[in-house]
């Protein structure tokens, strides 16, 4: 059975959390897997990584949000009342097989978590996909995200390194007041799920022996570096 080291939680901005997503990848680029979890402080907006700046003045309550650009594709995703994941994986077996779709798989361990709370989610079936708004990304739905009354309710995005793979998502726990629109968890099902009860039911639905780690001194400073020098910056986030 794999190992995967668990990183410690974190709330923390927008660069903070990008800087730090970069910093696995690089580990996962070496040989090393890992996945976190993660909240944001404050509500910040994410523009996927071939979007243009501009997108999120599209809303006024996007608009006036802190943002950041990721360095993985999709659309604007609004993170407030979410549960965030990133996964970063080594190229080749056992982490990764050839034609398996990552976002389907994790999609799906996240599926039997929400199911253990009693959430009847379900994914998006391959070959349909829904684009009800121009910028939002919980407005397009795609195959394998999570389903939930007809919304959907987990995104998740990818970057590669090498053959290693990043991949985060959010969870979308509840509605957040910057996105009226998007109903959560707790509207469509009537569950409050607290995110750290979430978050073990996702490691044990996973299968693999999960064993808790810390940074390196190395990640700590590439992240460091990463969000003073990229994520934290004009010419990163405003290139498109």
């Amino acid at each position: 059975m794999p190992t995967i080291r668990l990183l410690p939680d974190l709330r923390a901005d927008g660069p903070t959390h990008m800087a730090h997503d970069d910093a696995m990848l690089r580990s996962a680029a070496d040989g090393v897997a890992s996945l976190r979890f993660y909240t944001w402080e404050p509500a910040t907006l994410s523009l996927g990584y071939f979007q243009a700046a501009d997108a999120r003045l599209a809303d006024a309550r996007l608009a006036e949000l802190p943002w950041v650009r990721r360095p993985s594709g999709g659309a604007t995703i609004v993170h407030h009342h979410e549960l965030t994941y990133a996964i970063a994986l080594p190229a080749g077996e056992p982490w990764q097989k050839r034609g398996e779709s990552w976002v389907c798989r994790f999609h799906g361990h996240v599926v039997a978590a929400l199911r253990s709370f009693g959430v009847p989610v379900e994914t998006g079936l391959c070959g349909l996909e829904r684009k009800l708004g121009d910028v939002l990304c919980f407005l397009h739905h795609t195959p394998g995200d999570v389903i939930l009354g007809g919304h959907k309710v987990v995104g998740s995005a990818q970057r590669r390194l090498r053959g290693a793979t990043l991949q985060h998502g959010s969870i979308l726990l509840r509605q957040s007041e910057h996105t009226p629109a998007l109903p959560g968890v707790r509207e469509l099902s009537g569950k409050e799920i607290p995110a750290d009860e979430l978050k073990s039911a996702v490691v044990a639905a996973l299968g693999w022996d999960a064993e808790a780690g810390e940074w390196t001194e190395s990640e700590k400073q590439h992240a460091m570096t990463e969000k003073n020098e990229r994520f934290a910056r004009d010419s990163w986030n405003g290139r498109r």
